[in-house]
């Protein structure tokens, strides 16, 4: 049989296609872009208004772990300016609301990532017990429990105060390197399993004095 002899024209236009093809077959925006989606599926939606959605994480980090987004489309932090303090106090009262909904004895923590792994402005409602499966490694934990997990009200005094918000991307990057430390008394630990089954020792509801644990 003879062999058939292909030009490079034919090889390049092959290709071309090959791409075309292969692109069109994964979902756009990847999945960074998942909240987008979630806001939209009735499953994980728990509250909404005319101006913010209220969903459960999908790999929730603690017993209670929720996420309030507005639908107004605001990337992420270095987007926000003072025209959004409105919105970010909404956000903050919804927070609490939830909180509150959820568990009226655990302690919360309302507030933003640095550095955010997912598209689209939100606000992590998470309570203080820790007690997940999903949260696995150090960097799941000092991205709760270190300057890398910014407090909303500390996001919202910022951008009364300046008009915006600015960080270092290494410097935050950074945090989620240091050492597995308690929130509650600031012991070190070397595992997160040790570190958990120390954390369960602790009183980590509202009326209990953290400071004295």
């Amino acid at each position: 049989m003879k062999k058939l002899k292909v030009d490079q024209t034919t090889t390049l236009l092959y290709q071309v296609i090959m791409k075309a093809m292969n692109s069109s077959s994964r979902p756009t925006g990847g999945w960074s872009q998942g909240l987008l989606a979630a806001m939209n599926n009735p499953e994980v939606v728990i509250d909404s208004d005319d101006q913010l959605v209220v969903i459960k994480d999908k790999y929730p980090k603690a017993l209670f772990h929720f996420l309030v987004l507005p639908k107004r489309n605001i990337p992420n932090l270095k987007s926000l300016t003072q025209k959004d303090l409105e919105l970010l106090k909404h956000i903050h009262k919804k927070g609490e609301e939830i909180a509150n909904r959820a568990n009226k004895e655990l302690r919360f923590r309302l507030g933003y990532h640095a550095v955010p792994s997912m598209s689209h402005l939100h606000m992590h409602v998470i309570s203080q017990d820790f007690n997940s499966p999903c949260l696995k490694n150090k960097k799941h934990w000092n991205s709760f429990n270190t300057h890398y997990f910014i407090d909303s009200v500390d996001l919202i005094r910022e951008i009364e105060k300046t008009g915006h918000w600015k960080s270092d991307q290494a410097e935050m990057n950074a945090f989620l390197k240091k050492d597995l430390r308690c929130h509650v008394c600031k012991e070190v630990f070397q595992t997160i399993p040790s570190l958990k089954a120390h954390i369960s020792l602790h009183d980590v509801t509202k009326h209990h004095d953290s400071s004295s644990s």
